[in-house]
């Protein structure tokens, strides 16, 4: 029986050196091999990280026979492309959100893991989070009752000199697929798909969406405020409102945290529940998850199931219509 699952990273930006520096903190994993549009870049990248192998070529690392996983760290409008190649060489596959740039590319993509009966995971990070794992049992428990109301928000002021990717349509720009993902999920991973979308965007020149916000019905009577900004500032945080309390996800809630915030409905005092500082950037818990799966030879996350990812892709596609926002990869 395999010990140590070798993984490969596709891609050698900011968000994969992250998760190449995480992955020294996961048990029975290895960071064997890494593959850049460069040579040097490549070759730098495993060095710093003390990988194996440096690829200049994406279908060299997806060739090799040595590599377990590939983690595809490449912006969003090629996660298709690069999904698919890997799944047709049948390589595990963990990819960055957003996974795709619409749900038919995602149900392609999904369709063929399934056919080449290879492991493919969302790389939804908040999903493995202690805090968040600790929000969905506190809600299991009814700690807050039924929920009533979510609000959820990520925004911020992209850093100058602003990366092109950023507003160009091509590239799946906007902050709906960069940061809004995250509210959505929060709201469909905890309310389920939403009968009712409202939205709206501000875009920018390009035509990109620099602020959305939407707003999800339910026929319980829950609704979710939703809110992404490319314009300014937000805390960044997210209330989950029950009948019987809420619960606060302070500054970046999609990310680590070392603190729940809970409000009881019938007492007027705000609970505390700690949580140990993480050991990395965070990306430790779903690389875990990923290596524990196929070292029980999974399939599927039973954590982060593709149809839950095929589904928020089509809330996502929905939620661009009632904005009008289209990309190129949706006539492809």
């Amino acid at each position: 029986m395999k010990k140590t699952i070798r993984w490969g990273i596709l891609g050698c930006g900011k968000i994969a050196r992250k998760f190449a520096s995480d992955l020294a903190l996961v048990k029975n994993a290895e960071l064997f091999a890494v593959a850049a549009r460069s040579t040097e870049t490549a070759t730098d990248f495993a060095k710093e990280f003390n990988a194996s192998k440096a690829y200049a070529s994406y279908l060299e690392l997806v060739t090799d026979v040595d590599v377990d996983v590939i983690y595809i760290a490449t912006p969003h409008a090629l996660h298709y492309e690069h999904v698919m190649l890997c799944l047709q060489h049948k390589k595990a596959v963990l990819c960055e959100k957003a996974f795709a740039m619409n749900a038919n590319q995602a149900k392609e993509m999904i369709e063929l893991a399934r056919s080449q009966n290879v492991f493919l995971m969302e790389a939804f990070w908040t999903r493995f989070l202690p805090h968040y794992l600790k929000v969905k049992e506190l809600i299991r428990e009814q700690k807050i009752g039924t929920i009533q109301y979510i609000h959820a928000e990520f925004g911020f002021k992209p850093a100058e000199p602003i990366a092109p990717r950023i507003y160009d349509l091509n590239l799946g720009g906007g902050s709906l697929l960069d940061i809004g993902v995250y509210p959505v999920f929060l709201a469909q991973d905890l309310l389920g798909v939403p009968d009712e979308i409202f939205a709206n965007g501000f875009f920018a020149s390009t035509g990109a969406d620099e602020q959305c916000a939407m707003q999800f019905r339910y026929r319980s009577g829950a609704i979710a405020q939703l809110f992404s900004s490319f314009q300014s500032h937000l805390a960044t945080g997210a209330d989950i409102v029950g009948d019987r309390g809420r619960l606060r996800l302070t500054h970046r809630f999609h990310g680590p945290t070392t603190q729940l915030e809970f409000y009881s409905s019938t007492v007027d005092t705000c609970e505390i529940i700690p949580f140990e500082s993480a050991k990395g950037f965070g990306y430790e818990y779903e690389a875990q998850h990923v290596t524990d799966c196929l070292l029980n030879g999974l399939r599927e996350s039973p954590l982060r199931k593709l149809d839950d990812t095929l589904l928020l892709m089509e809330t996502l596609d929905r939620i661009r219509e009632k904005m009008g926002l289209h990309y190129p990869a949706d006539i492809t």
